[in-house]
């Protein structure tokens, strides 16, 4: 495997934003692609206080050379004051998948 393929993890206020940006940076061939959870309860502390919501997750695949200009573009578009943006490096997986992520988000 040539590009060092990443699965990026953010979450939304609900459905409709998560599915509107994840189409945008897929359009934008920022991430190959874009899974959308059904909604989840998160519980985090947020100014010195203890908060509950319901939010929707996206799992992007997108690759190394490309994240700078994912987290960017979805740093802009999102409402959140400090969004989740977080990475993780692929260390296996089919390579016909990985190869086509690869591809999929070349600029």
């Amino acid at each position: 495997m040539g590009e060092e393929v990443l699965l990026a993890i953010s979450t939304f206020p609900d459905a409709e934003t998560a599915q509107r940006i994840a189409e945008q940076l897929v359009t934008e061939k920022l991430a190959a692609c874009a899974n959308i959870t059904m909604p989840l309860q998160s519980i985090y502390r947020w100014k010195e206080n203890v908060e509950k919501a319901t939010e929707t997750m996206v799992l992007f695949k997108t690759t190394e050379s490309r994240f700078a200009s994912f987290e960017a573009a979805l740093r802009s578009r999102h409402p959140y004051d400090v969004p989740e943006v977080i990475a993780l490096r692929v260390v296996a997986g089919s390579s016909a998948y990985l190869e086509w992520v690869a591809q999929s988000c070349q600029a």
